[in-house]
Protein backbone atom coordinates (compact mmCIF):
# COMPACT_ATOMS: atom_id res chain seq x y z
CA UNK A 1 0.00 0.00 0.00
CA UNK A 2 1.43 3.26 -0.65
CA UNK A 3 1.88 6.02 1.84
CA UNK A 4 1.38 9.28 1.68
CA UNK A 5 2.01 12.73 3.58
CA UNK A 6 0.10 15.87 2.39
CA UNK A 7 1.61 19.18 4.21
CA UNK A 8 -1.55 21.53 4.89
CA UNK A 9 -4.07 19.38 4.27
CA UNK A 10 -6.31 20.21 7.06
CA UNK A 11 -8.89 22.23 4.32
CA UNK A 12 -8.63 23.85 0.45
CA UNK A 13 -6.34 21.69 -1.84
CA UNK A 14 -5.11 19.68 0.41
CA UNK A 15 -7.80 18.19 1.90
CA UNK A 16 -9.49 17.55 -1.32
CA UNK A 17 -6.22 15.64 -2.69
CA UNK A 18 -6.19 13.51 1.15
CA UNK A 19 -10.06 12.59 0.41
CA UNK A 20 -8.88 11.44 -3.44
CA UNK A 21 -5.75 9.78 -2.27
CA UNK A 22 -7.64 7.95 0.62
CA UNK A 23 -10.54 6.97 -2.14
CA UNK A 24 -7.56 5.66 -4.02
CA UNK A 25 -6.37 3.05 -1.77
CA UNK A 26 -3.58 5.55 -0.47
CA UNK A 27 -2.49 5.34 3.29
CA UNK A 28 -2.68 9.41 3.86
CA UNK A 29 -1.02 11.37 6.93
CA UNK A 30 -2.66 14.26 6.91
CA UNK A 31 -0.48 17.37 8.15
CA UNK A 32 -1.86 20.23 9.95
CA UNK A 33 -0.29 22.63 12.00
CA UNK A 34 -3.17 22.61 14.20
CA UNK A 35 -3.72 19.99 16.45
CA UNK A 36 -7.86 20.39 16.71
CA UNK A 37 -8.81 21.28 12.94
CA UNK A 38 -6.33 18.42 11.60
CA UNK A 39 -7.97 15.94 13.68
CA UNK A 40 -11.07 16.38 12.66
CA UNK A 41 -9.93 16.92 8.82
CA UNK A 42 -8.49 13.37 9.45
CA UNK A 43 -11.91 11.65 11.02
CA UNK A 44 -13.76 12.92 7.99
CA UNK A 45 -10.85 11.33 5.67
CA UNK A 46 -10.40 8.54 7.24
CA UNK A 47 -6.95 9.52 7.26
CA UNK A 48 -4.16 10.20 9.92
CA UNK A 49 -3.26 12.92 11.79
CA UNK A 50 0.54 14.04 11.97
CA UNK A 51 1.09 17.92 13.56
CA UNK A 52 3.60 19.30 11.00
CA UNK A 53 4.44 22.99 11.53
CA UNK A 54 6.43 23.14 7.57
CA UNK A 55 8.27 26.52 9.12
CA UNK A 56 9.51 24.45 12.09
CA UNK A 57 12.97 22.27 12.50
CA UNK A 58 11.60 20.19 15.57
CA UNK A 59 8.09 19.76 14.27
CA UNK A 60 8.78 18.53 11.05
CA UNK A 61 11.53 16.34 12.86
CA UNK A 62 9.25 14.67 15.13
CA UNK A 63 6.80 13.79 11.85
CA UNK A 64 8.97 12.29 9.97
CA UNK A 65 10.01 10.49 12.92
CA UNK A 66 6.87 9.30 14.01
CA UNK A 67 6.02 8.79 10.34
CA UNK A 68 9.51 6.41 9.66
CA UNK A 69 8.19 4.34 13.04
CA UNK A 70 4.92 3.63 11.47
CA UNK A 71 6.99 1.99 8.32
CA UNK A 72 8.17 4.50 5.87
CA UNK A 73 6.95 7.01 2.96
CA UNK A 74 6.31 6.74 -0.74
CA UNK A 75 4.66 10.25 -1.93
CA UNK A 76 5.43 13.11 -0.28
CA UNK A 77 3.00 16.27 -1.21
CA UNK A 78 4.27 19.66 -0.56
CA UNK A 79 0.75 21.44 -0.09
CA UNK A 80 1.33 23.89 2.48
CA UNK A 81 1.43 27.80 1.54
CA UNK A 82 0.41 31.01 2.02
CA UNK A 83 0.06 34.07 -0.41
CA UNK A 84 0.11 36.64 2.40
CA UNK A 85 -3.26 38.77 1.52
CA UNK A 86 -4.29 42.43 3.22
CA UNK A 87 -6.80 42.25 5.92
CA UNK A 88 -9.30 43.12 3.20
CA UNK A 89 -8.23 40.14 1.20
CA UNK A 90 -6.47 42.17 -1.18
CA UNK A 91 -3.38 41.33 -2.79
CA UNK A 92 0.20 42.44 -1.33
CA UNK A 93 1.12 44.96 -4.53
CA UNK A 94 4.43 45.86 -5.48
CA UNK A 95 5.15 49.31 -4.06
CA UNK A 96 3.75 47.73 -0.33
CA UNK A 97 5.91 44.43 -0.82
CA UNK A 98 8.68 44.66 2.00
CA UNK A 99 11.77 42.57 3.04
CA UNK A 100 9.90 40.83 6.06
CA UNK A 101 6.84 40.36 4.40
CA UNK A 102 8.93 38.49 1.42
CA UNK A 103 10.70 37.00 4.39
CA UNK A 104 7.40 35.52 6.14
CA UNK A 105 6.30 33.72 2.36
CA UNK A 106 9.47 32.06 1.43
CA UNK A 107 9.40 30.90 5.49
CA UNK A 108 6.61 28.82 4.30
CA UNK A 109 6.61 28.11 0.35
CA UNK A 110 10.43 27.84 -0.36
CA UNK A 111 11.90 27.03 3.18
CA UNK A 112 9.64 25.03 3.78
CA UNK A 113 9.60 22.75 1.45
CA UNK A 114 12.98 22.33 1.36
CA UNK A 115 12.62 21.53 5.21
CA UNK A 116 10.20 18.89 4.61
CA UNK A 117 12.30 17.39 1.94
CA UNK A 118 15.60 17.46 3.72
CA UNK A 119 14.01 15.49 6.84
CA UNK A 120 11.81 13.12 4.37
CA UNK A 121 14.57 12.44 1.42
CA UNK A 122 16.08 9.25 3.79
CA UNK A 123 12.50 7.92 4.39
CA UNK A 124 11.70 8.10 0.08
CA UNK A 125 15.13 6.79 -0.45
CA UNK A 126 13.90 3.49 0.80
CA UNK A 127 10.62 3.20 -1.04
CA UNK A 128 10.46 1.50 -3.87
CA UNK A 129 8.53 4.11 -5.78
CA UNK A 130 9.04 7.40 -4.14
CA UNK A 131 7.20 10.07 -5.68
CA UNK A 132 7.40 14.41 -4.76
CA UNK A 133 5.03 16.99 -5.61
CA UNK A 134 5.87 20.56 -5.15
CA UNK A 135 2.44 22.60 -5.48
CA UNK A 136 3.56 25.94 -7.37
CA UNK A 137 1.62 28.24 -8.97
CA UNK A 138 1.39 29.27 -12.71
CA UNK A 139 2.25 32.79 -11.31
CA UNK A 140 5.50 31.03 -11.00
CA UNK A 141 6.25 31.19 -14.82
CA UNK A 142 8.82 33.77 -15.60
CA UNK A 143 8.28 33.61 -19.46
CA UNK A 144 4.64 34.05 -18.95
CA UNK A 145 5.18 36.77 -16.48
CA UNK A 146 7.76 38.03 -18.78
CA UNK A 147 6.40 37.96 -21.81
CA UNK A 148 2.49 37.20 -21.10
CA UNK A 149 -0.46 39.84 -21.34
CA UNK A 150 -2.67 38.01 -19.14
CA UNK A 151 -0.04 37.89 -16.35
CA UNK A 152 -1.79 40.61 -14.66
CA UNK A 153 -1.21 39.49 -11.15
CA UNK A 154 0.04 42.94 -9.09
CA UNK A 155 2.22 41.16 -6.31
CA UNK A 156 5.37 40.17 -5.81
CA UNK A 157 6.43 37.89 -2.91
CA UNK A 158 4.24 35.26 -3.76
CA UNK A 159 5.20 34.28 -7.46
CA UNK A 160 8.89 34.98 -6.30
CA UNK A 161 8.13 32.13 -3.40
CA UNK A 162 6.83 29.84 -6.49
CA UNK A 163 9.67 30.03 -8.91
CA UNK A 164 11.66 29.29 -6.73
CA UNK A 165 9.86 26.35 -5.66
CA UNK A 166 9.96 25.58 -9.45
CA UNK A 167 13.71 26.00 -9.13
CA UNK A 168 14.10 23.57 -6.22
CA UNK A 169 11.87 21.14 -8.10
CA UNK A 170 14.15 21.47 -10.83
CA UNK A 171 17.81 20.97 -8.75
CA UNK A 172 16.29 18.03 -6.44
CA UNK A 173 15.17 16.35 -9.39
CA UNK A 174 18.68 16.21 -10.86
CA UNK A 175 20.18 14.92 -7.02
CA UNK A 176 18.04 12.28 -6.44
CA UNK A 177 17.61 10.90 -10.53
CA UNK A 178 15.58 7.52 -8.14
CA UNK A 179 12.68 10.07 -7.26
CA UNK A 180 9.98 11.41 -9.44
CA UNK A 181 10.09 14.93 -8.29
CA UNK A 182 7.57 17.45 -10.07
CA UNK A 183 6.16 20.54 -9.42
CA UNK A 184 2.28 21.65 -10.07
CA UNK A 185 -0.25 24.50 -11.15
CA UNK A 186 -3.49 23.65 -9.58
CA UNK A 187 -5.16 26.47 -11.20
CA UNK A 188 -6.97 29.59 -10.03
CA UNK A 189 -8.94 27.63 -7.14
CA UNK A 190 -11.19 28.68 -4.43
CA UNK A 191 -9.40 28.44 -1.23
CA UNK A 192 -8.61 30.26 2.26
CA UNK A 193 -5.34 31.20 0.01
CA UNK A 194 -6.73 33.30 -1.93
CA UNK A 195 -9.77 34.78 0.30
CA UNK A 196 -12.06 32.58 -1.87
CA UNK A 197 -11.58 34.73 -4.77
CA UNK A 198 -10.85 31.65 -7.10
CA UNK A 199 -12.81 30.41 -9.84
CA UNK A 200 -12.77 26.90 -9.65
CA UNK A 201 -13.58 24.23 -7.09
CA UNK A 202 -11.26 22.28 -5.38
CA UNK A 203 -12.04 19.02 -6.85
CA UNK A 204 -10.61 21.01 -9.87
CA UNK A 205 -7.37 21.97 -8.22
CA UNK A 206 -6.45 18.63 -6.78
CA UNK A 207 -6.66 16.96 -10.06
CA UNK A 208 -3.36 17.86 -11.32
CA UNK A 209 -2.43 17.22 -7.43
CA UNK A 210 -3.67 13.60 -7.29
CA UNK A 211 -2.38 12.74 -10.78
CA UNK A 212 0.80 13.13 -10.15
CA UNK A 213 1.08 12.12 -6.79
CA UNK A 214 0.14 8.49 -8.09
CA UNK A 215 2.73 7.98 -11.33
CA UNK A 216 5.25 5.36 -11.37
CA UNK A 217 9.09 5.19 -11.69
CA UNK A 218 8.35 5.54 -15.61
CA UNK A 219 7.07 9.10 -14.74
CA UNK A 220 8.46 12.30 -15.60
CA UNK A 221 10.12 14.41 -13.24
CA UNK A 222 11.65 17.53 -13.08
CA UNK A 223 8.56 19.21 -14.88
CA UNK A 224 6.53 21.80 -14.06
CA UNK A 225 2.75 20.28 -15.19
CA UNK A 226 -0.78 21.79 -15.08
CA UNK A 227 -3.80 19.39 -15.50
CA UNK A 228 -3.75 20.56 -19.62
CA UNK A 229 -0.06 19.63 -19.61
CA UNK A 230 3.39 20.77 -19.21
CA UNK A 231 4.34 24.87 -18.32
CA UNK A 232 7.08 26.86 -19.11
CA UNK A 233 9.58 27.84 -16.66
Amino acid sequence: MTTTLITGANKGIGFETARQLVAAGHTVYLGSRDSGRGSRAAAELGARLVVLDVTDDESVSTAAARIEADGGLDVLVNNAGIEGRTADGGVVNAADTTGDFMRTLFDTNVFGTVRVLHAFLPLLARSPAPVVVNVSSGLASISGAASSPAYVYPGVAYPASKSSVNMVTVLYAKAFPNIRINSVEPGYTKTDLNANTGTQTVEEGAEIVVRMAQIDSTGPTGGFFSAHGPLPW
